[in-house]
């Protein structure tokens, strides 16, 4: 199995964004997934993972 390399920081700066979401990763077969829209196809996407266990989606 294929595993992506997880950089840890705790600050990230990013120039150029569009926008921002907040999505809920949810199970999908061994893996996991998060839904985008499919406007964003072909863009390069940063996914964040946070430790706010009781944040909104």
């Amino acid at each position: 199995m294929r595993r992506v390399k997880m950089e840890k920081t705790t600050e990230l700066k990013v120039r150029g964004i569009i926008g921002f979401m907040i999505k809920r990763v949810t199970p999908f077969g061994t893996g996991a997934k998060v839904d985008c829209p499919k406007e964003y196809t072909g863009k390069e996407v940063y996914l964040v993972i946070t430790d706010n266990k009781g944040s909104k989606q």
